[in-house]
């Protein structure tokens, strides 16, 4: 229902566009959240998209820049000037504006740090002094702090006074005087305990903070694991730096999702769906030409059996089947051990017994439809022979496809290589060849 309303949705925009009604299509536009319009804007073609960007509201214009892609968004920064890009950064929070100044020019950064106050300046420098993918760049400085002596009286008077309270803030973090991480006290236990206890006697101390250097994906899996709204990001002296917040981990789960998908097929660096044709073709065009090599190699190990193939033509009709069976069986091992490594459940620790399964699992599957193919060879082409070495080679194929779907994605990864994006490439030509020479070779050694 949801993808049914967002297609309608962008429908009737594209026809507004096209119609040239502007002033309807700023009224509707205007009232989307500002990630609905990021999402507007990605599924459009590069003529209505411009055409859409200036009719959104330049106090809107940081929040969607935020929320597209980053191929987009460099395009909307390139054509936009001085003025506009500093007043899109006006409002923002802290770790957004680290994740978004990086992609201004030199002179826009300039005019917004001496645009800010020196507290700001300073979160903000906190915050881009740690890599993207660390907690450290993920974090928000604008946290409340409470010390363990104080009563809740205290602090309930004290965030009167203060009127407001960040966005998603589900706890206030309980410090020493030299700013050290002792614990937290939720909003929750503050109004329904008896104001006359001190921070220290209703606070939580089990709760565990995260190091500024710990990266993004491990962040997540805390998150998940903990079923956390927010939590302390501290330095190596457990001084407390900022906050974590659940909003902030969803963007890293999906962006790794979408890494991990787009990797599967080569075009990890691809992000915008309607990027100029040369780009796409570029980035394209390497993973394209390193599949043409492994095919060739393929192709080569067929050629070694050409005398075979001519004699016997019922090989060529069965040949692609040993390969299909090997990549999808080793496509099916890839997957798993590439999520595995990604949640931290894949390690040297149990990489040994991991490869025993799988090899159990690829020895069991490939006898089972070796039988079955087998049988089927025999009905078709009467040549119980054939069945029986096709077999065999699915057999051979699912091991070693079981064996390279657990050990190249650890082997990358060890490398310091992105399993997702170089695996399946690989895989496909381990399963390829080994395919074809075992089905080929037995072949060769048994019929002529």
């Amino acid at each position: 229902m949801a993808n049914e309303n967002y297609n309608e949705r962008l429908r009737s925009f594209s026809s507004a566009l096209e119609s040239g009604t502007f002033f309807n299509v700023r009224r509707m536009l205007n009232g989307l959240h500002p990630a609905e319009i990021a999402h507007l804007l990605e599924s459009l073609p590069p003529v209505e998209r411009e055409l859409l960007w200036e009719l959104v509201d330049p106090a809107l214009d940081g929040d969607v820049l935020l929320h597209v892609n980053d191929e987009l968004r460099a395009n909307l920064i390139r054509n936009m000037d001085i003025a506009e890009l500093v007043a899109a950064t006006e409002g923002l929070e802290t770790d957004d504006l680290a994740d978004f100044i990086s992609d201004l020019p030199d002179t826009v950064i300039r005019e917004v740090l001496q645009s800010m106050d020196e507290q700001n300046r300073h979160r903000l420098e906190t915050v881009m002094s740690y890599p993207e993918d660390t907690a450290g760049g993920l974090m928000n400085t604008d946290t409340v702090t409470v010390r363990p002596d104080v009563t809740l009286d205290v602090v309930l008077r004290y965030l009167r006074l203060r009127g407001a309270l960040p966005e998603t803030t589900d706890t206030l973090f309980v410090v020493d005087r030299d700013d050290r991480y002792l614990g937290m006290l939720s909003l929750s236990r503050l109004i329904t305990q008896s104001p006359a206890l001190t921070v220290a006697e209703v606070m939580k101390t089990g709760i565990e903070s995260i190091n500024a250097n710990m990266q993004a994906s491990d962040v997540a899996n805390l998150f998940e694991m903990h079923d956390l709204v927010s939590a302390p990001v501290i330095d190596d002296q457990r001084r407390l730096l900022g906050r974590i917040t659940i909003d902030d981990v969803v963007d890293v789960i999906r962006g790794e999702a979408e890494h991990s998908m787009m990797s599967l097929t080569g075009i990890g660096e691809e992000d915008d769906m309607f990027a100029p044709v040369l780009v796409s073709a570029r980035h394209r065009a390497v993973w394209l030409g390193i599949n043409l090599l492994t095919a060739i190699v393929a192709s080569w190990v067929i050629g070694l059996f050409q005398g075979a193939l001519d004699k016997i033509v019922i090989l060529a009709i069965l040949m692609p089947i040993v390969a299909s069976m090997g990549g999808i069986a080793g496509s099916q091992t890839l997957t798993l051990v590439i999520r595995g490594i990604a949640l931290g459940q894949v390690g040297e620790s149990n990489a040994r017994k991991l490869l025993q399964k799988e090899l159990l699992v690829g020895l069991f599957n490939g006898l089972l439809w070796a039988l079955v193919i087998a049988a089927i060879v025999v009905l078709w082409f009467d040549n119980p022979q054939i069945g029986v070495i096709l077999g065999a080679a699915i057999v051979i194929n699912l091991l070693f496809a079981a064996l390279a779907g657990t050990l190249l994605p650890m082997l990358l990864k060890r490398f310091g290589h992105d399993p997702a994006l170089g695996g399946s490439v690989l895989l496909t030509t381990v399963t390829d060849v080994v395919g074809f020479m075992a089905f080929l070779g037995l072949a060769t050694l048994f019929l002529l």
